[in-house]
């Protein structure tokens, strides 16, 4: 993957469809390098006529990483979180939407459909917030606001176990695709409509880019450092579109309808039979509310 200086930091990323095309640049979600999206939505996508750009988040794949940095206990930053204290962190999701708009400006991008999921959709957010002149559209997927209402904040116990679990050994391939296999099995959607050896392969894609569980940690202080952004939506005057599985085990359902009441004229769809995931089953639907979302070319003949 090539590599831009943005913000500071070293961002790997990947381009994909025609150079002509409109961009769309997509955010992935906590600890999760750009390889996490599936080829089948970029395909999708490009199809649809979007350029799509992807890229590795600072401190996740070949981005610029934070190891060694010092930070406080989960726990701790979880308990003052909870009762609306600051939350010191390495950096911020304000630092990780200023990366995105560096990596715009590396590429000669003025302007971009903008797509997030989960974390990757409350940076987002905060692009579209505090850049809006760069943002053409938003699409919001399976996020949240930030708000600290514990019915919109926290998903289920087990799935919040399954995403800070750790592999029995970080250094062994299939040790770590085997952990990304168990937490999907957790957070996924019932009917994804997966076949194991293919969705394993993905998995192992994604292990080679390179995952570290402290590094999602150091991603969950940010989102937690980051704090409500309610009043952050507020600001956004973007066309937004919010994508929100039904059967979201990690982010309830009320997280989705609560992000598209914070931003006005935001147009919330509820996936039915979606969890916390991008499943294959789901893949078309999906692609073809953002291309319709986002005025491709090619989205009236999907």
């Amino acid at each position: 993957m090539p590599t831009v200086a943005a913000n500071g930091l070293a961002i790997e990323y990947e381009v994909h469809g025609a150079p002509e095309a409109p961009p769309l640049l997509a955010i992935m979600g906590l600890g999760m390098p750009a390889a996490a999206w599936p080829p089948a939505l970029i395909d999708l996508l490009t199809a649809c006529g979007a350029r799509v750009i992807t890229f590795d988040n600072r401190d996740t794949g070949g981005s610029t990483r934070f190891a060694g940095v010092r930070t406080i206990p989960l726990p701790l930053a979880v308990l003052r979180a909870t009762l609306r204290l600051p939350v010191p962190a390495p950096y911020t999701l304000h630092d990780m939407a200023a990366d995105a708009v560096g990596l715009l400006d590396a590429l000669g991008i003025a302007q971009a459909h903008v797509v997030g999921v989960s974390m990757g959709g409350m940076i987002a957010q905060l692009l579209a917030a505090e850049y809006p002149q760069r943002v053409m559209s938003l699409t919001s997927v399976m996020s949240s606001t930030g708000n600290p209402a514990p019915r919109v904040t926290w998903g289920k116990p087990k799935a919040l176990r399954a995403i800070l679990s750790r592999p029995a050994d970080p250094r062994d391939l299939q040790s770590v695709i085997g952990r990304l296999e168990h937490v999907y099995s957790v957070i996924g959607s019932p009917a994804g409509g997966r076949d194991r050896t293919e969705f394993r392969a993905h998995l192992e894609r994604i292990a080679r880019r390179g995952l570290d569980t402290a590094a999602s940690r150091r991603q969950l202080l940010a989102v937690l450092a980051t704090g409500d952004r309610r009043p952050w939506l507020a600001r956004i005057t973007a066309p937004t579109l919010v994508l929100h599985g039904r059967l979201d085990p990690l982010m309830p359902l009320a997280a989705g309808i609560d992000t598209a009441r914070c931003i006005a004229g935001a147009r919330l769809v509820v996936i039915e039979g979606m969890g916390h995931d991008l499943p294959p089953a789901l893949l078309p639907r999906l692609a073809d509310e953002i291309a319709a979302h986002a005025r491709l070319p090619g989205a009236a003949a999907r």
